[in-house]
Parts: C-alpha cells; structure tokens; sequence
C-alpha cells in the first residue's frame, strides 16, 4: 500500500533545478531514501522500494554517492576474517 504525501516546494526552486514536478518527486524520493538508509532508518532493501529502483540499482546510487552499503568497522572486520582464518 502507497501513502500520497503533499511538499510545498517554491516554484523556484523547481525552475532553477529545471525539473517537472514528476522529476522532482522522483529525485526527492530517490534521496530521501539514500539519506535514510546512510543514517540507518531503512534496509537497503526499504530504501530501494521508496527510491522506486530494484535493490541492485539502489547499492549502485549508494555507491555514486559515496554512501557505504556495510556498517561494519575495519576493526569489526579484521575480528571476523581472524576468526575465520583461525
């Protein structure tokens, strides 16, 4: 089930990123869902389904964006690939 949510945004603004109101929406959904997913409010999967993209293209607009798709710790990793060679 989808929720219809209604931003007031000035006409400006839209005509200095000279976008429709459908690219506007889609590029607001597209990073809302990356800024949520960076600070950890969704999976990567939710945020794939609010960005409207299948999981895969998500993780590759994470990465254009420089935003890191694991939330491990070098030093959490180093502990698991030790105790994987032990």
């Amino acid at each position: 089930m989808e929720e219809i949510l209604t931003l007031r945004i000035p006409s400006e603004i839209r005509q200095m990123l000279n976008r429709t109101p459908e690219e506007i929406g889609r590029d607001l959904r597209v990073y809302t869902a990356l800024m949520l997913f960076r600070i950890g409010k969704l999976s990567s999967g939710a945020a794939a389904a609010l960005a409207g993209t299948p999981r895969v293209l998500f993780l590759d607009l994470c990465a254009e964006y420089d935003i890191p798709v694991s939330q491990i710790t070098p030093d959490e990793l180093s502990r698991e690939v030790g105790s994987v060679t032990e």
